[in-house]
Parts: C-alpha cells; sequence; structure tokens
C-alpha cells in the first residue's frame, strides 16, 4: 500500500490553508472550486488541505476535481472523532475514496484546550478508527510527525509522515527513522521573491504563530537552532533553513535538497505578502508548474 500511496500523491503537491471551505460564502467556495480544478489541470499530484480541514471540506474539494489525490494536511484528532471521520470516507463514491489521503495530527495545547498525552492520543484514535465499522484502514493515513516516537508511530500504523516546518536536517533524520519504505512527505513553504529581505519579512510573517507553539520550537531546538534563533520573527539562519526563498529555480533547487534527504514527496505551501499567506495565490502556482513541468 506504500509504494501505492507515493504513486497516488506523485511527487509535487500544493499545500494551502485557503482550499478550506468551512466558513465561506458561495463566492468563496466557488473560488476553490475553480483554483482546485487548474491546479488538477496543470499537473499537481496532491492538493494538501491546510490548516484544521474537516472531512467535509475534503470532500468539497474532491467533488470539484476528477483525478487528483486530496489530502488533509492536517486533521486534528481533538476536532473530529474517529468514527465521524470513517462514516465521511464510506460516504465518498469509490472513486473519491481511491483520491483521498487522510493525513492525521495531534495539533498543539495552544489550539486545542483538551490537548494530553498526544502520542497516546494518537495511538488511541487509530486504534478506534481501525475500529470503526467504515475503517479508512492505514494504508492510505499519513501522520503529522517530528519527533521518534511519532515517526515511529507513522511507519507502523500508517503510510508514512507528513512534517510541516521542518529542515533537510529534519527530512533525512525522518527517513532514517521512518525506514526505507514508509512515505516521507514534508512540507516547504515558498516565497517567490527574488528580494531576499522582503522575502524573508513574508516569511516571518507566516513563521509568528508557530514560534509560539513548542512542538515546533521544540524540534527546531534538537535540530540545532537555538533560542536566539527565534527572537524577532526569526534569524536568516532559520528562515534559510525552513524556507524556500527566491526565484522559481531557486524553490526547484530548494525541493530537490528534500528529495536528496529522503522525501518522496513534497508539498509547496506559496506565501505571498498581498495575501498575508492566506489566500489563493494561482499565478504562482501557474509559476511553479512550469518549472516543475518534469516533475508533475
Amino acid at each position: 500500500m506504500t509504494s501505492e500511496t507515493r504513486q497516488t500523491l506523485g511527487r509535487i503537491g500544493i499545500w494551502s490553508g485557503a482550499l478550506r471551505g468551512s466558513g465561506t460564502d458561495d463566492a468563496g467556495r466557488r473560488a476553490i472550486a475553480e483554483a482546485v480544478a487548474e491546479l488538477e489541470e496543470v499537473g499537481y499530484g496532491t492538493l494538501w488541505l491546510g490548516g484544521n480541514p474537516s472531512p467535509d471540506d475534503a470532500a468539497a474539494v474532491l467533488a470539484a476535481t476528477r483525478t487528483v489525490t486530496v489530502a488533509t494536511g492536517i486533521l486534528s484528532i481533538w476536532e473530529h472523532t474517529a468514527e465521524e471521520v470513517a462514516a465521511r470516507i464510506a460516504a465518498l463514491d469509490a472513486g473519491q475514496r481511491e483520491r483521498f489521503v487522510l493525513g492525521l495530527g495531534v495539533s498543539h495545547g495552544l489550539l486545542a484546550p483538551q490537548y494530553a498525552k498526544p502520542y497516546s492520543a494518537m495511538v488511541a484514535y487509530l486504534d478506534a478508527l481501525d475500529a470503526a465499522t467504515a475503517s479508512s484502514g492505514g494504508g492510505r493515513r499519513v501522520l503529522a510527525a517530528l519527533g521518534p516516537k511519532m515517526l515511529k508511530l507513522a511507519a507502523d500504523r500508517a503510510s508514512g509522515a507528513h512534517p510541516y516546518l521542518v529542515t533537510t536536517e529534519h527530512t533525512a533524520e525522518a527517513r532514517e527513522a521512518l525506514g526505507p519504505d514508509a512515505l516521507l512527505a514534508p512540507e516547504v513553504s515558498v516565497v517567490l521573491d527574488t528580494d531576499l529581505d522582503r522575502a524573508r519579512t513574508t516569511a516571518r510573517n507566516m513563521l509568528s504563530l508557530y514560534l509560539k507553539l513548542p512542538n515546533y520550537t521544540n524540534n527546531l531546538l534538537r535540530l540545532g537552532f537555538s533560542e536566539s534563533d527565534f527572537e524577532e520573527g526569526g534569524s536568516v539562519r532559520l528562515l534559510d533553513g525552513l524556507f524556500a526563498l527566491g526565484d522559481a529555480e531557486r524553490v526547484r533547487a530548494r525541493t530537490r535538497e528534500y528529495f536528496d534527504a529522503g522525501a518522496d514527496h513534497v508539498a509547496l505551501q506559496v506565501l505571498t505578502a498581498e495575501e498575508g499567506g492566506a489566500g489563493l495565490p494561482r499565478p504562482e502556482w501557474r509559476e511553479l508548474a512550469e518549472v516543475f513541468a518534469d516533475e508533475l
């Protein structure tokens, strides 16, 4: 199932919180439907619904597309019960289920009031998902995994891992922890801007939230960064380690570094100063599709 999932995801995907339809009006949902249809047309392998998408968000994108894989990146186990998720997956038609990958994560204490014992909670959730009458099974799910224990769980109980906000060094460590067979699909944030000072400002605007979350800062400390790297929105060393900044060719080169470190698939999150990182940057998505044409 892992090799099949690798093929399903393709090499390059798009990660975007703006692809979630929750809380949007009819015009917003139409804009999402048009955007995902174009992303499918230009050849991206997977569309990752960023943030905390619901099963219904995924169902809407599946309905608006025909062939592209749709993944949750990442659905919080605190927000949706395993039984609810399994039932919603079962309600998809067979073709849509074949195109769906369930990404699960434990979120963060600052975002989920019920957050406690995250590893044990994930194990219990996977047990409940497997026990559900309409279980999705383990072959089409991935876990948001940063540390060694969760990475091992991702290899043992899912197709693999979908780490967020990580360096190439983490990718190499994750590949070693997962073993050669499990899927490794990191998210990589992109700023298409040749003015590197301005690109780093855009990156810092996005990074500010995550530097308040211990799951991420602890992981970065494990990777050799220091507390001083978190000051003033992030040091240049931190930004250059976490982001792909520059023109499309530079983004392609940075993405190659993740593949060389052991990634099977890279999910690109495009950040723009104009949209505050939260919109539908369709021109940038098209530009990247052109430079990655031989990998799509």
